[in-house]
């Protein structure tokens, strides 16, 4: 129970510097749209290929961006955390009586909220230049479930990697190291029949195309419940395995002051 409070506490902390700069939602919203409009325009002939499979571009890109938003964001989680150690804020609560576990789980909630809430404003902007989302309600959540777990997945990666290097250059290169060839060996915007065979291989092990496809397949008319769960699945093993990362960096981080 402590543990909970503790994280509803640091989740409040985190909520309210949020609330501070509430112009940080809209400005992480400019990369998306840029996304979905743009992009939008650009590739809508791709359909025309033999394959694609889908004859509007715009409906095949917006779970993707959804997904994409989530994993952009979470890159970059791993910052505040840099400024609250340069701060001395982390080592003011290692002193404190408060749940270690807290310090990482409250700042995870804090962004798996602000990632609900820009994925619902992603949806509707969708919705405004022409997709479709089937199942309705049910499709969406499951589309904002997987990219709330990518995020918290790679929140945790980030938090983790901010605590082992604690600079933000090194920091900053290594997510960019990581985020964009993901970015680009997913279905987030092509047709994994259109790619080449080395990436149709590499495709299987990317945890963004996991939440892509699952969250691709919840809002189509004829969705494959059974592949969702295993993807969703592989998204939760993936969330575990980087929170046990993000935990013995915190501890190694410990130990070091």
């Amino acid at each position: 129970m402590k543990a909970l409070r503790d994280t509803q506490h640091m989740t409040v902390r985190h909520l309210m510097a949020l609330w501070r700069q509430p112009w940080w939602i809209a400005v992480s919203l400019v990369q998306p749209v840029i996304w979905l409009l743009l992009f939008g325009a650009l590739f809508k002939s791709v359909t025309d290929i033999p394959g694609f499979g889908s004859t509007n571009y715009i409906q095949f890109l917006a779970p993707g961006v959804v997904v994409m938003t989530a994993f952009f964001g979470a890159g970059w989680t791993g910052m505040p955390v840099i400024e609250d150690i340069n701060r001395g804020v982390i080592d003011r609560f290692l002193v404190s009586p408060v749940r270690r576990s807290s310090l990482i789980s409250g700042r995870l909630a804090s962004s798996a909220l602000t990632t609900a809430i820009q994925s619902l404003i992603i949806v509707v902007l969708a919705l405004i230049v022409g997709a479709t989302f089937a199942n309705s309600v049910p499709g969406v959540a499951v589309l904002i479930l997987v990219s709330v777990l990518l995020g918290s997945a790679f929140g945790c990666l980030s938090i983790g990697l901010a605590l082992l290097v604690r600079r933000e250059e090194t920091l900053i290169a290594t997510v960019q190291f990581l985020l964009l060839p993901l970015s680009f060996i997913s279905v987030t915007f092509m047709q994994k029949d259109l790619m080449p065979d080395w990436m149709q291989s590499l495709v299987k092990y990317n945890p963004l195309n996991w939440a892509v496809e699952a969250g691709r397949s919840a809002v189509t008319p004829d969705p494959s419940w059974g592949a969702i769960a295993g993807k969703t699945g592989l998204l939760v093993a993936f969330l575990c395995l980087c929170g046990v990362f993000a935990v013995r960096a915190f501890r190694t981080y410990q130990r070091a002051v």
